[in-house]
Formats: C-alpha cells, sequence, structure tokens
C-alpha cells in the first residue's frame, strides 16, 4: 500500500485571494445600479405599486446596494485578516 503526498508552495494554504470577487461584486453591483436607474427613469410616468417596470428598477437599486455593501465586508473582513498575519 503506498500513500500519497502532496507538497504545498510556501505558506500553509489558508491564504485567500479576494480581489477577484470584490472586482466582481463591484462590476455587478454598478451594473445593476445603471439598470435599475434606466429601469425607473423610463417608467416614471406611472408612479404606482401596479407598475412592475417601475418596482423592477426599485429592486435592482436595492440589490445592487446590497451587493456592494456585502463586498465592502468582505474586503474589510479580508483586509484585517491580512494586516494580522503580517503582524506575527
Amino acid at each position: 500500500m503506498t500513500t500519497k503526498t502532496a507538497v504545498l508552495a510556501e505558506g500553509t494554504g489558508n491564504e485567500r485571494n479576494v480581489g477577484r470577487l470584490v472586482a466582481l461584486m463591484t462590476a455587478t453591483a454598478w451594473v445593476l445600479l445603471g439598470i435599475g436607474l434606466l429601469l425607473s427613469l423610463f417608467n416614471l410616468h406611472d408612479f404606482s405599486d401596479r407598475n412592475t417596470s417601475l418596482m423592477v428598477g426599485v429592486g435592482f437599486m436595492v440589490g445592487s446596494v446590497h451587493i456592494y455593501v456585502i463586498r465592502t465586508a468582505i474586503h474589510l473582513v479580508h483586509s484585517r485578516a491580512k494586516a494580522e498575519d503580517d503582524s506575527k
């Protein structure tokens, strides 16, 4: 019976690179905000809760803010963890 061994590069393997995720979430938030603004602005003529396009536009804008807040939280947690690792 043989065992397989894995060689790790330098480090413990716990490092995470969230830069791409943060950039993707930033771009997604801005795109959704733009879509929401366009949908809302083009459908302001009938300002009521029965205007589906207006409500979807508002939903896109709210969703984009949520995505941006989550992105900021991920970025801050990662930055703090990296700063603590560097101080050790």
